[in-house]
């Protein structure tokens, strides 16, 4: 639910943005720019955190469509290489006594 409210607030963001930059003259694609390049990085962001929630790296969100998968698929179950499950952090927390993570971050066999 949080990917598809920030996809909301990504495209009204950027809707109101170039309304703001058509009336800003020649300083129209400057001040777009100025103001998407946060809202790109935020996006990006947000793709990145729902990908590791399917146990996927963030770069498999630059896949054509992929988004629309990212939308309605499910998180996986449980604790993944990413961390817990951001739905139910408690699901899980007997395997992360016995699985604890090692100094260097990798969860051990």
């Amino acid at each position: 639910m949080e990917y598809g409210l920030s996809i909301i607030v990504y495209t009204a963001f950027s809707i109101i943005s170039s309304l703001i930059s058509e009336s800003g003259g020649s300083a129209g694609p400057i001040i777009m720019l100025v103001l998407l390049i946060p809202m790109l990085w935020f996006q990006l962001s947000q793709g990145a955190k729902r990908c590791h929630d399917l146990g996927k790296s963030g770069w498999w969100q630059i896949i054509p469509f992929y988004s629309l998968w990212m939308l309605f698929q499910d998180g996986e179950h449980g604790r993944n290489e990413y961390g817990p499950n951001p739905k139910n952090p408690d699901q899980g927390r007997e395997l992360d006594v016995l699985e604890s993570e090692t100094l260097d971050g990798h969860l051990r066999d």
